[in-house]
């Protein structure tokens, strides 16, 4: 049997945990670490019961402050600094930061520093290579060691930009994702400092926002830098996420 590839997750929030059950359906990965400031007991129950995807399926428990899944320990932590995380004690092959925190090459470094062989932003980058597959992900290398997946909005509308523009070409496009709420928002009105329209509750309302993807898709596709504009459409769905 091939080696499996040892991956750590840093950030177990909504995008951490649907990592982590993605990597159930591949048998050449396994998750060796997480790392969160929620104490371990209440990441098992967001683990174990999800409102989009069910309960899930196997067996989760808790020891010596560890994540026992399905038999297998994972090593939990609660580090604010990447650096202290001594990846390189559970052999680390690639971290998922998930935290939409560390997503600059400079602050991602902690982790290979910390004894990680790469790192995975799991949000768009300002100065981290961008990739998106099935659009620019030929052009990812072994020399990479740290890039990112772009935002969920960008793995939607790059792939569809790329077929447009390589068939028939695109002068001027603008673009609106219709978007599910997120936890920054609110379940009732109330204030919000971002924007007035943010503090609207997301259970009854479709609330405009802007957008950053437009510009993510130009990295991956440099011809189409000027070309894009667009904005979302925040709307009471769980998980769901078109364009338009």
């Amino acid at each position: 049997m091939s080696k499996k590839l040892k991956l750590a997750i840093n950030g177990f929030g909504r995008i951490g945990r649907i990592v982590f059950r993605a990597t159930l359906e591949r048998a050449n990965v396994e998750v060796v670490a997480i790392n969160d400031l929620v104490d371990v007991e209440q990441l098992a129950y967001l683990l174990e019961y999800d409102s989009v995807h069910g309960r899930y399926g196997g067996s989760i428990e808790i020891k010596d402050g560890n994540l026992i899944i399905d038999g297998v320990q994972v090593r939990v932590t609660a580090e604010r600094d990447p650096k202290n995380l001594k990846w390189d004690e559970v052999g680390v092959d690639v971290v998922a930061d998930c935290t939409g925190i560390f997503t600059d090459l400079d602050s991602a470094q902690a982790h290979i520093d910390a004894g990680a062989k790469k790192v995975v932003i799991s949000a768009p980058s300002k100065t981290a290579p961008m990739f998106v597959m099935g659009v620019n992900d030929n052009e990812l290398t072994a020399d990479h060691k740290i890039v990112s997946n772009a935002s969920c909005t960008t793995n939607c509308l790059a792939p569809m930009a790329k077929i447009l523009d390589d068939n028939f070409g695109i002068a001027e496009a603008l673009m609106t994702t219709v978007h599910a709420a997120t936890a920054t928002q609110a379940t009732v009105d109330g204030p919000s400092k971002k924007n007035y329209r943010l503090g609207r509750s997301a259970m009854n309302n479709i609330i405009p926002a802007t957008t950053g993807a437009a510009v993510a898709v130009t990295k991956v596709i440099p011809s189409l830098k000027g070309k894009l504009t667009g904005m979302a459409f925040r709307v009471l769905l769980l998980m769901f996420l078109w364009w338009i």
